[in-house]
């Protein structure tokens, strides 16, 4: 039992022994005795017990009868009590579905006997009212019931669906990562047997050889432990073989979405330097959904995109001015249809790969946005990351 439950339903104790005890000071006006110390203590018991409905429906539901049927039987306002136990009923038939005719039944039968004690002049009324709040409640306990258990199944099978599009992501990109590891040990490769070849003839040339090796197995190593944790997930088919894209290839991109009717603009600020492999095919993945996005959601928009080359980090932000024929302004990004397992997910995923963070969202001055920056490797800093801004 979660404790805000618990909160929740001594409140509602507490404001229906507030109303009971509200109304049990108009009983004289309406031609009862009035409440006696034991009148109110019953009342008491009547609703102050419901505060651990949700945690034993059952007990509680014939404890709050009991007491009402001691109350009724000692000539009191039987209305005064009467609100406990439909409450107590009510949770009985959304818990305990198999306990709610005889809990119901009960209910109806306190509710005649309450007619019959009192004398009541219009009995009809009374045995039409003590079979009709049952079934109402029944009904309504029947509803919230079968909605927690949707919604508990729904949440399932949202935490599921995360879950599947999470691995097939990471496996996705862990195989994408295979490419840019290739990369690197043909690097290593070739400058191996350059240095080789001249490491007699010419030390200069084989040094920078080394060095080039050096830098270029760091590289790898930082991609192979990446691609080695994303690889834990079993059992994904996938991976067409293709190379992976580079920054050399967002001039092509754009062209492509321009022809798709999205008129962008690609600026590029700071000094261009080389990044890892891995790096650039992260900008360029989050790039890409970012205007797939712009093409789906806002087509005929105009959009922007702005890598920016910094100190100690690189940045690319796309923004779109939301003035298209579908445009969203005040879309949730989590609501946002994903292609083939991509999107918000798979954003995160690589921000987070390359321990880098990502925002998106509307835009205060109308629009969409995307904005992903990520630290610069040590690597790539040893040649010549240190650009002023």
């Amino acid at each position: 039992m979660r404790p805000h439950s618990l909160a929740a339903d001594g409140l509602i104790a507490a404001a229906l022994t507030t109303v009971a005890v509200l109304l049990g000071t108009e009983a004289v006006a309406q031609g009862w005795p009035a409440l006696d110390p034991l009148a109110w203590t019953l009342v008491a018991l009547l609703h102050l017990p419901l505060a651990l409905r949700t945690r034993a429906p059952v007990t509680v539901c014939l404890a709050v009868h009991a007491c009402w049927t001691v109350y009724v039987t000692l000539g009191y306002w039987p209305v005064v009590g009467s609100f406990g136990p439909m409450l107590a009923v009510y949770t009985v038939a959304s818990l305990r579905p198999t306990r709610t005719a005889a809990c119901a039944a009960l209910l109806a039968g306190v509710w005649i006997y309450a007619g019959v004690v009192s004398d009541a002049e219009a009995m009809a009324s009374v045995v039409g009212q003590a079979v009709g709040f049952p079934l109402v409640l029944w009904r309504f306990g029947h509803v919230a019931r079968r909605t927690g258990e949707l919604t508990r199944q729904l949440r399932a099978e949202q935490a599921e669906r995360a879950r599947r599009e999470v691995t097939g992501e990471r496996v996705r990109i862990a195989r994408e990562l295979h490419d840019v590891v290739a990369h690197h040990i043909a690097v290593i490769n070739v400058q191996a047997g350059l240095a080789r070849f001249v490491f007699d003839s010419d030390a200069r040339t084989a040094r920078d050889a080394l060095d080039t090796i050096e830098g270029a197995s760091g590289e790898a190593l930082a991609e192979l432990r990446r691609m080695l944790g994303l690889l834990r997930a079993d059992g994904v088919q996938g991976a067409d073989g293709a190379p992976a894209p580079g920054l050399d290839q967002l001039d092509d991109m754009v062209a492509r979405v321009r022809g798709g009717g999205v008129g962008v603009e690609l600026r590029i600020t700071g000094t261009p330097r080389p990044l890892p492999p891995g790096v650039q095919l992260c900008v360029y993945r989050v790039v890409q959904e970012a205007l797939t996005n712009v093409l789906k959601h806002a087509p005929g928009a105009h959009a922007a995109v702005e890598l920016a080359y910094r100190a100690g980090e690189v940045t690319v932000s796309v923004t779109d001015d939301g003035h298209g024929t579908g445009g969203r302004e005040g879309v949730d990004p989590a609501t946002i249809p994903e292609r083939g397992g991509h999107g918000l997910i798979g954003m995160r995923e690589r921000a987070k790969l390359y321990g880098g963070t990502i925002a998106v969202g509307p835009r205060s001055e109308g629009g969409f946005g995307v904005r992903l920056t990520l630290p610069t490797p040590v690597q790539t800093a040893r040649r010549g990351d240190a650009v002023r801004e």
